[in-house]
């Protein structure tokens, strides 16, 4: 299979390893109910100010595994934006490459192998952080979505790749192009295994109209389907007689679906559908009951149904009225609330760590407040703009902004189709329940792009609505390891004890320190984990010392500075001894 390689390739293949490790400083919290104030929330939710890079490597303790869903939309390398990374990369070479600014005047053909060095090792602890059944989703266009696509086939599998939906950013052309005017851009998607994911969305009023129940059948609403297929099977090839006396037998070429018994059992169960008038050829029901409860997804996403760039600077601009704000490419919310949707979980963990504007986190809120679910956010973002406009737009969300006007939403959309004609009351009388249940001020139906929607507008005088939440906001802080080697101890005991369990368990540390087992990480699998430590001195391990041990375990590994004990009986009480801070390991 062909594989993708650039210059610098060899040098950043297994940079995510030697990314410093930094703790999260927590510098305030925020929500609906107690505005700003200093305690941790604990919500799940956070904004993380600082290189993705490194804070990629900071979640891991606590999140390697877990998230559901990642959405990334990286600079797209088009030579017009500027962006910088500052991957601390000794090789000269790869130095020269990621720290300058990308070239803007013509083409600079180094240009793709710098994104791929930044990318690359990103990429690769996304993977780490994404559950066994999680999905990644990335906003790409033209310029790199050859490279991006091999990339990835690289780090998730080629077997892992779910498809590349297709986003219909643009409402109108640009008549200035010499050549084509785009108006899409790609949703490049995988899963972490492939084998543990089927994708749904929510069933849609257009889907479900489909379904009538014209015989009054007690199972409900149902729809038909073609009784036959092909190609031809002998035993599925027999006369089926219609309760006029029509006689059927398939078309050229093709046979019934079933044999001439289990067509028999159909029948008696009352799933064969001859028309109103008993003379038509049979047809299968399918009833909307026994369906799955979800939708298929297609990957071509329509303006219309998921918003466009326009719309998404313009719930920007309602955000910040008095801004200008530097972004040409923001996402609509509508558009991140669908690829959230894909995860039929309302408590999925949702990554972003290019969180830009924040639209990731407005698209979470939004859904819990919909669907009453408990999705948590991680935004992560390096320029200094996150409080000023991410954690900004986060808050405004949760408390509504001031805002003096009408918001028009689509509640419902269907096809124009015949089926959709035939069933035109049904619309009609949602159209009507919808006028008279008070919760839009206007509600009309309205035809656009071959669709029939209805639509509900509400009146703000002050304010919108708040979705209700709340956030935690970090700054990525010191190294764990003061020049790569002795333990940074300014940045405090318990962040020491986190990381050191995790390197030797995979785990987070939810254990809380007690005077009791003050060295005492936690029991796991019969091994207990300790860490002696003290700031102000050196610890030995030694028979004196050995009630250090508060918990009874089959096997004991302990960290000190120095041990006097003999590998003898060491082995004999099944002690590991590991010395501080050689022993302790880097990831």
């Amino acid at each position: 299979m062909p594989t993708l390689n650039w210059i610098g390739k060899d040098k950043i293949i297994n940079h995510h390893q030697d990314v410093p490790f930094r703790v999260f400083n927590h510098k305030y919290s925020f929500s609906s109910k107690d505005g700003r104030r200093e305690t941790e929330t604990k919500s799940g939710n956070k904004i993380i100010h600082g290189d993705n890079l490194e804070a990629l490597k900071s979640l891991l303790p606590e999140y390697e595994g877990k998230i559901d869903i990642i959405y990334i939309d990286p600079p797209y390398n088009t030579g017009k934006e500027k962006w910088r990374y500052t991957d601390n990369v000794s090789h000269p070479k790869i130095q020269k490459w990621i720290n300058e600014v990308v070239g803007v005047e013509g083409e600079d053909l180094t240009r793709h192998d710098k994104w791929l060095c930044m990318m690359y090792p990103r990429i690769k602890l996304l993977h780490r952080l994404l559950k066994e059944d999680g999905l990644f989703f990335c906003s790409i266009d033209d310029y790199e979505h050859g490279n991006l696509k091999p990339m990835l086939d690289l780090i998730f599998g080629y077997n892992n790749f779910l498809n590349n939906i297709i986003w219909q950013r643009a409402f109108s052309p640009i008549n200035t192009k010499k050549r084509f005017s785009a108006n899409h851009d790609f949703i490049i998607s995988y899963a972490k295994n492939k084998q543990l994911v089927e994708l749904s969305l929510p069933r849609s009023s257009d889907a479900d109209n489909r379904y009538s129940n014209p015989d009054n059948d007690p199972r409900g609403n149902w729809t038909s389907g073609d009784l036959t297929v092909g190609p031809v099977v002998e035993s599925k090839l027999y006369k089926i007689k219609t309760p006029s006396g029509n006689i059927f037998t398939p078309p050229l070429g093709r046979c019934w679906v079933v044999d001439e018994n289990k067509y028999n059992e159909l029948l008696a169960d009352k799933r064969i559908w001859f028309g109103e008038h008993g003379d038509n050829m049979p047809r299968l029901k399918r009833f909307l009951s026994e369906v799955k409860d979800g939708m298929t997804p297609i990957t071509v996403w329509l303006y219309s149904e998921v918003g466009h760039t326009q719309e998404a600077k313009k719930e920007i601009k309602e955000l910040f009225p008095k801004s200008k704000l530097p972004f040409e490419t923001p996402k609509p919310t509508k558009l991140m609330e669908k690829i959230l949707s894909l995860k039929n979980n309302p408590n999925a963990i949702i990554l972003d760590s290019f969180a830009g504007t924040g639209s990731t986190g407005h698209a979470v809120l939004n859904l819990n407040k919909k669907d009453g679910g408990n999705r948590k956010f991680i935004l992560v973002e390096l320029e200094d703009y996150i409080e000023e406009i991410t954690a900004t737009r986060i808050k405004k969300a949760i408390n509504g902004y001031e805002f003096k006007g009408k918001k028009k939403s689509i509640i419902s959309s269907y096809s124009i189709n015949y089926s959709n004609i035939k069933n035109s009351t049904k619309i009609i009388e949602e159209f009507e329940n919808l006028k008279i249940n008070n919760e839009f001020e206007d509600v009309k139906i309205e035809s656009e792009n071959n669709q029939i929607i209805i639509t509900g507008q509400k009146y703000y005088e002050e304010k919108t609505e708040g979705t209700g939440g709340e956030f935690d906001f970090y700054e990525l802080g010191q190294p764990i390891f003061k020049d790569g080697v002795n333990l940074n101890e300014e940045i405090g005991e318990k962040k020491i004890r986190e990381y050191i369990y995790y390197t030797e368990t995979k785990q987070y540390l939810k254990r809380e320190q007690s005077p009791e087992s003050k060295y005492l990480l936690d029991t796991l699998n019969d091994t207990g984990y300790y860490f002696y430590y003290e700031k102000d001195r050196l610890t030995a391990l030694c028979l004196e010392t050995l009630n250090i041990v508060s918990e009874k375990a089959e096997q004991y590994l302990i960290y000190a500075d120095h041990c006097l004990l003999d590998q003898e009986y060491m082995f004999a009480k099944n002690i590991i001894f590991k010395k501080i801070p050689r022993d302790i390991k880097r990831f």
